[in-house]
């Protein structure tokens, strides 16, 4: 599997290209921004971009995709259902962590319209790119529509905002729920084997066992 990573914008988000060695087929996930430098990675490693696989709809996550759709039309968009009103609201969302205005364009937040949704993600469905084959896992809390893609053979799973080495996603914006986000981690993640890598969308790679064991949130008087 390949997997090359691009931290963009302010919120030094994790934007991934994940491909499939034999047939260079490949997915981004959650591209923040700066699709051109996307674009290039693509072609340097000679790989085809089947879709923008987003996580959730967050506009460090999201936005990027228009300007990436343009270079790449061909590639689909998918997401959840249940974040649609979050994507479609991406220029606005700068307001809602209390951006003033003002000071958008000077931080990159000034966003077009996102294109339509091409797929909507269903929890359980298996998602292949190429020889990958991706278990989607709808894992809310963080947002209403948030999921996972988990690779059982590669033992590598792109949470998102979920789960981070030692933390787990903000719950307090529109959408979110503290108690439905520990709820996904224990039913979902937690019951993956412990050696799964776990690729978030801020900070460094862990591991659920990793995280079973240290994490602070994840210590039984939280469950």
């Amino acid at each position: 599997m390949i997997i090359e990573e691009i931290t963009v914008t302010a919120f030094q988000q994790h934007t991934r290209i994940v491909g499939c060695e034999e047939t260079k087929q490949a997915i981004c996930i959650d591209p923040g921004d700066e699709a051109e430098r996307i674009v290039e990675s693509l072609e340097r490693r000679g790989l085809t971009l089947k879709a923008i696989t987003l996580t959730h709809a967050h506009l460090d996550h999201v936005g990027g995709v228009a300007a990436l759709k343009k270079l790449k039309p061909e590639a689909k968009i998918n997401l959840h259902k249940g974040d649609e009103f979050m994507y479609q609201a991406l220029p606005e969302q700068p307001a809602w962590i209390g951006i003033p205005r003002a000071q958008w364009a000077a931080l990159g937040f000034t966003f077009e319209e996102p294109p339509p949704v091409d797929h909507y993600w269903t929890d359980g469905e298996k998602y292949s790119v190429g020889k990958l084959e991706f278990e989607v896992l709808h894992c809310p809390g963080h947002t209403p529509g948030h999921v996972v893609l988990y690779e059982r053979a590669e033992q590598a799973v792109f949470v998102g905002d979920v789960l981070f080495a030692g933390s787990i996603g903000r719950t307090d914006l529109p959408g979110g729920s503290t108690e439905q986000l520990l709820s996904s981690i224990k039913n979902k993640l937690l019951t993956l084997d412990d050696d799964v890598k776990v690729y978030s969308g801020h900070g460094p790679v862990t591991t659920i066992g990793e995280e079973r064991l240290t994490n602070p949130f994840l210590t039984h008087r939280y469950f």
